[in-house]
């Protein structure tokens, strides 16, 4: 997928009521600022390998928490904190681990609104 239709797709669920809220807080902010784009972009493929890849993720909903690392924020501010939400917003279909490509594409999505964000704060437009 290329950037212009990611930027759309994140458009598309950054209008979601409970996807909008989320925004980085200063914590996170900070965070990503003294680690940078590269360290936070390897903390979303282990993440999304440990939490989310597996076919049957542990406590599956209630894996990904609200906050403390840019990744989770922008994991719930993109759909991609759950398999549920993941099919649903995505269409990657749940009861299968997560393909390369499949997991590429998740890391991708976080890390495109992860850059949004920080660029431009509250404002979700590229």
């Amino acid at each position: 997928m290329d950037q212009d239709q990611l930027d759309l797709r994140l458009e598309r669920i950054g209008r979601i009521p409970f996807r909008a809220k989320f925004h980085l807080r200063p914590i996170e902010r900070e965070y990503l600022a003294s680690r940078g784009m590269d360290a936070i972009r390897q903390h979303a493929r282990e993440f999304i390998d440990a939490r989310l890849a597996p076919a049957f993720p542990a406590k599956d909903g209630k894996q990904t928490p609200w906050g403390g690392h840019p990744v989770f924020r922008a994991q719930h501010a993109t759909a991609t904190c759950c398999r549920t939400c993941l099919q649903i917003n995505h269409g990657i279909a749940k009861g299968h681990e997560l393909s390369p490509r499949e997991r590429a594409y998740v890391v991708d999505v976080i890390c495109r609104w992860i850059e949004i964000e920080s660029r431009h704060g509250s404002s979700r437009r590229p």
